[in-house]
């Protein structure tokens, strides 16, 4: 931890003093581009290997946490809701005289997710298609289990254990990569982002450290009836950090798996647990997809309802676990939640392209408490079942 503050440090520091030394965001460009090569694989195998040997157990605790996934999405979409009714924010936007109904595509959202699950396994590793990586490695690990029995699941264990050391090598370069990503976010955008558009970003990042601070931990103490803060800070520390500079829920699987692995949590539960968190839990995604919608309507003069807002919630909810776990994910989902309030392509385009020049912040706080939910919540959900195994 104190070798990655040092990176943080020196890369901010590098990029205020010495912008124009390029070589240095080269670090961060490597780390990442090594993280995303690596965590498709990673996944792949300790699906598989977790599959094949388990003992059985855990669809309690995967019941419980796919519930807290969907649960702390919704409640994320509907603090959005709320905080845009206070605080209600308008865009600079061009051609909104005329607003355009267009159909909504929600329905294409699920099309796409049903197609990418059935993807050839060996594309979706190599184009990091998770959806379809959960899929296979699910079903490839089911089989090994009936079929193959023990001598080829101790054979995916060992594999396993192989592409996690070398993930482990990795990680050990992350205060550099740290230093790199760094250099090139102050190097690049300076403090501009934050005077453009400061309405907007306090009113993104007020909401998702609302949901990081507040409701998150509020899950976890109803669950575990205890102070849930302690588990939150390392989950921030060890996880979040990382996610903020790398902007990428995937590439930061492997360093999450390592932050499991501290915790000794269980190897079967939090090898399909991570992965999936990546896919379906976007407390950040419901964010930023239902503020720039409501901040859309409220620029082109659509007087919005408390029960369409409400139903707007349910969407990004929904459409959030649609987004990929890339940088800038989330905001292609912007115009899906637009046209549900008949909002054109063209003008919901407009405000895309607005998320994207605040992305460095936007995108970076997104990511880290994405990311960091998945190890807090899968820490609860197995602490959780252990204290009713202990009753």
């Amino acid at each position: 931890m104190l070798r990655i503050f040092i990176g943080l440090v020196v890369g901010t520091v590098l990029g205020l003093a010495l912008p124009g030394w390029s070589g240095i965001g080269i670090l961060g460009q490597l780390f990442v581009s090594a993280l995303k090569a690596i965590a498709p694989l990673l996944v792949a195998v300790l699906v598989m290997s977790a599959i094949a040997n388990a003992n059985g157990g855990h669809g309690r605790r995967f019941s419980t946490l796919i519930a807290i996934y969907l649960l702390s999405t919704f409640i994320a979409a509907m603090c959005a809701v709320v905080a845009s009714f206070l605080f209600p924010v308008k865009l600079q936007l061009e051609d909104t005289a005329d607003v355009v109904p267009s159909v909504s595509t929600l329905s294409d959202v699920f099309t796409n997710l049903l197609t990418s699950m059935v993807q050839n396994p060996v594309a979706a590793v190599a184009q990091a298609n998770y959806i379809a990586i959960l899929f296979w490695s699910i079903v490839i690990g089911m089989a090994v289990k009936i079929v193959a029995g023990k001598t080829l699941a101790s054979g995916l264990h060992r594999l396993a254990d192989v592409v996690s050391m070398v993930v482990r090598w990795i990680i050990q370069f992350a205060p550099f990569g740290i230093l790199g990503l760094s250099f090139n976010t102050v190097s690049q955008n300076g403090l501009e982002v934050f005077t453009t558009y400061g309405h907007l970003l306090l009113l993104l990042v007020g909401c998702m450290l609302t949901n990081a601070l507040v409701f998150n931990p509020l899950i976890s103490f109803v669950l575990l009836h205890k102070n849930p803060y302690p588990l939150l800070w390392e989950c921030l520390r060890k996880s979040g950090l990382q996610a903020f500079f790398t902007r990428s829920s995937a590439a930061n699987i492997p360093v999450n798996m390592a932050v499991c692995k501290g915790m000794e949590l269980n190897e079967e539960f939090y090898s399909v647990s991570i992965p999936l968190g990546a896919t379906i839990n976007m407390d950040g995604a419901a964010v930023t997809i239902t503020v720039f919608a409501l901040a859309v309507a409220h620029t082109v003069g659509i007087d919005v309802t408390f029960a369409s807002a409400l139903f707007l919630s349910v969407i990004a909810t929904l459409g959030a676990c649609g987004a990929s776990g890339v940088a800038g994910g989330s905001l292609l989902l912007i115009p899906m939640a637009c046209s549900f309030f008949g909002i054109s392509n063209d003008i919901a385009m407009q405000a895309v392209a607005i998320g994207f020049v605040i992305g460095v912040v936007q995108d970076s706080v997104e990511t880290a408490l994405n990311s960091s939910g998945d190890v807090f919540f899968t820490a609860t959900a197995e602490l959780h079942d252990r204290r009713k195994q202990q009753k």
